[in-house]
């Protein structure tokens, strides 16, 4: 069980990086003032850390009755969506932090940087883990990650 803990974690703060930094760099090349951004990034902090944890919390459950064949609702699967929970609302602050301390147009790279920064840490602490090569970890993490942020970006970019 403890590979549900790891994939909950890593998938958590994966998600929550790339989802949040795509939304937030969306909504701010759109022009919105500052509060709105702001207010925008919280509620989907909120929304999808429990959205997440409830995902993961049935997808666990799912998992171990088709393995055990016998219903299978109990605290390992309320600790994977928990773990989920967690890593996506604490991983979700990081791109709206700098939105938080700087104002205006700064902090949109600012964003994008910490995320994929936070992204190549997560792979680095991935690999650790896991006890494969550190920096292949960390470098699949951060560009994977990237990619999936420049898409975000692009999309906020020709509809903003």
């Amino acid at each position: 069980m403890q590979a549900a803990y790891f994939r909950n974690f890593i998938f958590g703060v994966e998600d929550s990086l790339v989802s949040t930094v795509g939304l937030l760099s969306g909504v701010a090349i759109a022009g919105v003032e500052r509060e709105t951004l702001l207010l925008t990034g919280v509620v989907l902090i909120f929304v999808e850390a429990f959205s997440m944890a409830a995902g993961s919390f049935l997808s666990e459950t799912s998992a171990e009755e088709f393995t055990t064949q016998r219903s299978a609702a109990g605290p390992r699967s309320f600790f994977a969506g928990s773990i989920m929970f967690a890593s996506y609302f604490v991983a979700g602050f990081i791109p709206l932090f700098p939105y938080v301390v700087v104002a205006g147009d700064a902090a949109f790279p600012l964003s994008i940087t910490a995320s994929v920064l936070a992204l190549f840490v997560l792979g680095f602490v991935g690999g650790a883990l896991s006890k494969t090569s550190l920096l292949k970890s960390a470098l699949r993490m951060a560009i994977v990650g990237g990619i999936a942020i420049a898409v975000g970006v692009t999309v906020g970019s020709l509809l903003g």
